[in-house]
């Protein structure tokens, strides 16, 4: 088992995609060191350690260099340890239809929340909300496919497509609230709505998902380097 000493993540509490390497980490039982940066003020850390994008999540392990990308970074976390909680399926065509399908995710779906916050007026919001709307039903259909009648995506417990998705349920609550819109709902996404709960309560998820206090905060300063509006 690693030890605090061998793994080090750079991160801050309210990201969605340093919370998806948390979600790892603790499925996997690896003890790790966690290293707050602060995003208005980067550090010297990451600016070294990820020259090219200058973005959280970092992982550190032992003298070996920088791992960034979240979605790399659980992968690689799952071949060091492939026999605790294995993330993706062993079978190359399912794992390439789940990769597909977290592409879907981080570049379609979740960039729809963002959007929404920078768009100025009722009319543009709710064309974004429609959006929104329509991707959580191809999620609810995905979902229908990958879990096979089971409680995740990934069967019995949680794979690849419940960390990729899960990490953004704090921001959905969030998002629903403020834009009064359900994004998972009983009627039109049961399914999605039933694993919410479940993912909620997951041992290794329930103390990874950040409460209101630093989505908020990570909120006001998304508004004020980059306020609705901007170019």
């Amino acid at each position: 088992m690693a030890t605090k000493s061998e793994i080090k993540l750079l991160g801050t509490p309210a990201s969605p995609y340093v919370n998806r390497v948390q979600f790892v980490l603790n499925l996997k039982s690896i003890e790790y060191e966690y290293i707050e940066e602060n995003l208005a003020c980067k550090s010297e850390l990451l600016l070294t350690s990820n020259p090219v994008h200058k973005k959280i999540p970092v992982l550190f392990h032992a003298n070996k260099p920088p791992i960034c990308e979240s979605l790399i970074i659980i992968e690689y976390l799952d071949e060091i340890k492939p026999d605790v909680h294995r993330i993706l399926p062993s079978n190359p065509i399912e794992r390439a239809d789940n990769r597909f399908w977290a592409n879907y995710i981080d570049n379609k779906f979740y960039p729809l929340y963002e959007e929404l916050r920078l768009t100025l007026g009722k009319e543009g919001k709710e064309l974004i909300k429609k959006q929104i709307i329509e991707g959580s039903v191809l999620l609810e259909e995905a979902f229908m496919k990958f879990s096979n009648e089971k409680a995740y995506f990934g069967g019995d417990d949680i794979g690849y497509l419940d960390v990729v998705l899960g990490c953004f349920l704090a921001w959905t609550k969030f998002v629903e609230k403020h834009n009064e819109f359900k994004v998972f709902d009983d009627v039109r996404t049961p399914r999605l709505a039933e694993w919410t709960k479940r993912i909620w309560s997951h041992e290794a998820v329930k103390d990874v998902i950040p409460g209101n206090e630093p989505i908020v905060n990570f909120y006001m300063m998304l508004q004020k380097y980059k306020p609705p509006g901007a170019v």
